[in-house]
This record gives structure tokens, sequence and C-alpha cells, in this order.
């Protein structure tokens, strides 16, 4: 056994949240990665704290975020990045008043995570090549992560919330500095979803491995590389589970069982118990 807190994603099969709590209490999991990409968990939603306080509090549950996967701060359109900015700020306020559910169902010592991608940017397709926009400009990009970690360190404060940086198709190089600049900021961690990292061929794994000090949030599923696939049940891909559940432990990390269907997350509960390490 070990000190890992197991969730859940939020899963396109469950219509509401109801039936997302439902199936995290049944499998015996402790929270549930509300997904702001549905539009029951968007932010006018999530801002009505006191249902949702109020459901995860009768199942004995708390939650974690998951930001919009499309967020993408570094827009050169600034009433586009200044809209993802407005909703970061008014998702921490919505994450502050959540800490107490992790109090009194979750394990202290871990903050509480909202997640979120990378946005590549659009590129350009010349004859022989592709050229990356924020690569090109990349003192604009990066003036954007200056603005943005200034102004999350002023959004959370004192508050135990990390906002945590996921790999999901292969960082791109610029985006080594963007989230390298994000960590001189103890207010943002990483999220080692190790699933994105097999079906990319473990393109991730060596800036990952070099940052392993910053990591607080893992994503959990099988994958493969040839054909590359991922969200997979537990066991039914290449991935050593018992290996990354080992660093996720010693990182004082939670793992969100990250399949898509409620049968692929019922068995990953199962393959976990199985080896007592549930």
């Amino acid at each position: 056994m070990s000190n890992i807190e197991f969730g859940m994603p939020t899963l396109i099969e469950n219509k509401d949240l109801q039936s997302n709590i439902d199936l995290c209490t049944s499998l015996g999991l402790r929270f549930i990665e509300l997904n702001m990409n549905f539009p029951e968990y968007g932010i006018t939603a999530l801002e009505n704290t006191d249902m949702l306080i109020s459901a995860a509090r009768k199942a004995g549950i708390y939650y974690t975020i998951h930001l919009d996967e499309k967020l993408n701060i570094a827009d050169f359109n600034p009433l586009v990045s200044e809209a993802y900015l407005e909703t970061v700020r008014r998702t921490i306020e919505v994450m502050k008043k959540l800490i107490p559910l992790r109090d009194e169902f979750g394990d202290k010592a871990k903050p509480l995570t909202l997640n979120m991608h990378m946005e590549h940017g659009i590129h350009i397709t010349l004859p022989d090549s592709k050229v990356q926009m924020y690569d090109r400009d990349i003192d604009t990009y990066m003036r954007s992560f200056e603005v943005f970690r200034d102004r999350v360190d002023e959004w959370i404060g004192d508050a135990d919330i990390r906002i945590a940086i996921e790999n999901t198709d292969g960082f791109k190089s610029y985006e080594h500095s963007a989230i390298d600049y994000m960590l001189g900021s103890d207010k943002f961690v990483l999220t080692w979803d190790i699933g994105h990292s097999k079906a990319v061929k473990e393109s991730d794994v060596p800036f990952i491995m070099e940052r392993t000090e910053r990591l607080r949030h893992f994503h959990i599923h099988d994958g493969s590389e040839v054909p590359p696939k991922n969200h997979l049940a537990l066991g039914d891909g290449e991935i050593d589970i018992c290996e990354r559940l080992a660093l996720a432990d010693r990182s004082n990390a939670r793992c969100v069982l990250e399949t898509k269907t409620i049968d692929a997350l019922t068995r990953s509960v199962a393959w976990l118990k199985e080896r007592d390490l549930y």
C-alpha cells in the first residue's frame, strides 16, 4: 500500500455531477477531476460552489480541476489571452472555496491542483517545413508567461493551490522555456501524464525526469508506442505502471486514473487492488 490518493476524471458517459460522484464512491476513489471542457463544468457552473461542496460532502470526496485544454494565455490577440487569464483567475477563486473539502476528505499535505495543458499555437506550412509562430516570436511568447506567472502568484497568494502543467503530445522547445520560467514560482508544479508520454515514445521523459522534484500530480493510464495509444485500462498497454506509481508516491502526488470509460476505470481499480496498490 502507498500514500497515493486515487481519483477519476470527468467521464463523458456520465451526464451529470451526481453520476460521476456515484461512480467515484462506488469504486472507493477519493476525488473527481472536474474538466472545464465539459459545459456542465465551465466557469459559470463551477462558481456554484455551494452545490459542488454539498454534493461532495455528502459523498465524502473532494475535487481537483482541469482547465480548458485549449487555454492559451499566449494568444497574440489580447482579447483572447485576457479572457483566458480571467478564466484562470475565477477558477482559482473557485478552488479556494474547495480547499476545505480536501482538508476533510483528502491529504492536507498535497496541494490542490489546477491542471493545465500547453497550447502549441498555430504553425505556418512552408514547402519543406513547418514554422511554429510561438517559436518565431519567442520574445512575445515569453512575455505572456511573465504576465501569467506574476498574476498567478498574486491570485493564489498563500492558498494551498498549485497550477500543474501537463505533458500531452510532446513539448515544443519554446514550451520548455515557458515551463521552466513558470516553475521559477512555487505556485507551479508538473503533472506527468504517463499515457501521453508513452504514445509519443517517451519524448517528454528526459525533461520531466530532470524536474522530478516539481512533480505533484499524475494522470495514470496505460498506453503503447506502436501503434500510439493511451487512456487504456491499467494492464492493457506497455507501461511499467508500478514504477510510475512508485515515483508518484515518492513525489507526494495524487493520481487521476485517467481512462475515458466506466469499464476501463473499473478494471483499472481492480488491477490496483489485485496488486495491493490501492
